[in-house]
């Protein structure tokens, strides 16, 4: 109840504050009779589809659709971060919520989870389109030992030398040609706004690596900004 209760007081600040966007997530119900939240990833054994629906049908969707009223009222675009442990962690849980709440619910688009579930960013931006309302810069290197136990680590995030992918600086994981790529998209999909820089590096100190994202970041817009102005020309 108290993370409800949060909520609702930062839509109500951004009001105040005359700010149109609330960066969240969307939670995660737990299972029938339960009290922890319950991440269902897959569709076997059987129960686990019978508890995916139960969430989504008794708890997300009505929880959603009184917090998109709320929201909605005052203006503000909902932006939701797909992240794991999530109700809404990739394009289809996304697209499932929007079409019960309505375009309220946007995504906040932070490349980083989808790279350490195995997604291709571009395609994921392209399948979103305008739905994108927001932007985290933040990247994921895929470690060795990803080959031999997969991508789902369960590990600390430190060591690092442990884990099967880390966060990184921008470019450190994926390449800048790729940040690139992703910066393009963006453009081509319409948005042309904030991308926040969100370091999680745990390798580098905080300044360089604020500082080497953000160079990853000029380089990408200065190039794209380049080029059209040579189509311009």
């Amino acid at each position: 109840m108290s993370h409800q209760q949060v909520t609702r007081k930062t839509i109500e600040l951004a009001t105040l504050l005359r700010v149109d966007r609330v960066v969240m997530m969307s939670g995660l119900p737990a299972a029938p009779g339960d009290s922890t939240p319950n991440w269902i990833t897959t569709s076997w054994p059987p129960e686990t589809t019978s508890v995916l629906e139960w969430q989504w049908k008794e708890r997300v969707i009505p929880y959603w659709q009184d917090l998109v009223l709320l929201a909605s009222r005052r203006g503000i675009k909902l932006c939701l971060e797909q992240h794991g442990m999530q109700c809404v962690y990739n394009n289809a849980s996304f697209f499932r919520l929007r079409e019960a709440v309505g375009p309220t619910i946007g995504v906040n688009f932070d490349p980083s989870h989808l790279l350490w579930m195995g997604g291709d960013p571009v395609r994921a931006i392209e399948a979103l389109g305008e739905c994108v309302y927001h932007v985290h810069g933040k990247d994921t290197r895929i470690e060795p030992k990803a080959k031999a136990n997969g991508l789902i680590d369960t590990s600390p995030v430190t060591p690092v030398g442990a884990r099967a992918w880390n966060y990184v600086t921008l470019g450190h994981g994926e390449s800048v040609r790729s940040w690139l790529r992703i910066a393009e998209t963006l453009k081509s999909v319409g948005y042309d706004d904030v991308i926040s820089i969100e370091n999680e590096d745990y390798l580098i100190p905080a300044e360089e690596a604020i500082l080497s994202s953000n160079a990853v970041l000029q380089f990408c817009i200065s190039t794209l900004e380049s080029t059209r102005l040579e189509v311009g020309c």
